[in-house]
């Protein structure tokens, strides 16, 4: 499904060149839950950016479901992201004058396409948001605004799920919630990947890919780590 191969990406900041990616290499399967971890400035939000097509490397390739996505023009990585790509962040990106039901229809009808009230009430029912499809985001808990953006994210039947610190801004119970809905997405078959800088978000994740300073460490490396810290598996 995902495989990245020798990926740079660097900025120029204050007037130095700053590696947010530093020859990366990764490979995910279809269907794997993935973690995606480390400290602030790490390179995993660039590399988040690049895999959910935002962003261009500027160096290595990224190959989606066998299709050279690095070398795609914008109209093209538009389109792989309407229908491939399902997107959850942090601060939920809710419109909010719209409904629940509204804010879930858009990305249809951004893509041209028909059926947008059912589909949105479908994936709002499916995150078990049916009584709440016409409140506007002010009108909801934190929870639910991120339960509306992971079935605005759903709504395209996407086969990849990209979760940007998805937890970050709710309660721990509300964030224990939500990654239950996004573990339920995986054990259907999408594959889901969360960016975070929480060892108790990762743990949720079969796998893990730690970064740091742009650069994906060994496994062994991240174990030492963790014991050093007294953090177990």
């Amino acid at each position: 499904m995902i495989l990245a191969e020798h990926l740079i990406k660097t900025y120029e900041l204050g007037g130095q060149t700053v590696h947010a990616l530093d020859d990366v290499s990764l490979r995910i399967a279809v269907g794997e839950m993935v973690a995606i971890r480390g400290p602030s400035g790490s390179g995993k939000s660039t590399l988040m950016n690049i895999l959910g097509c935002l962003d261009r490397p500027d160096g290595g390739r990224y190959i989606l479901a066998g299709e050279d996505v690095s070398t795609l023009d914008d109209d093209e990585l538009a389109e792989v992201r309407n229908h491939r790509i399902g997107f959850v962040f942090q601060t939920f990106n809710l419109l909010p004058r719209m409904s629940a039901l509204q804010n879930v229809a858009l990305p249809i009808q951004y893509a041209g396409q028909r059926g947008a009230h059912d589909k949105a009430v479908a994936a709002l029912t499916m995150v078990g948001l049916a009584d709440r499809m016409h409140h506007e985001p002010n009108q909801m808990s934190g929870g639910q605004r991120q339960r509306v953006a992971v079935a605005r994210a759903l709504v395209n039947n996407p086969a990849i799920i990209l979760a940007d610190e998805p937890t970050g801004n709710l309660d721990s119970k509300t964030g224990e919630d939500v990654l239950n809905l996004l573990k339920e997405l995986h054990a259907r078959g999408r594959t889901v990947l969360i960016v975070t800088h929480d060892m108790n978000v990762a743990r949720h994740c079969p796998r893990e890919i730690y970064f740091r300073d742009g650069r994906i460490v060994p496994p062994q490396e991240v174990a030492m780590m963790n014991a050093e810290q007294g953090i177990s598996p």
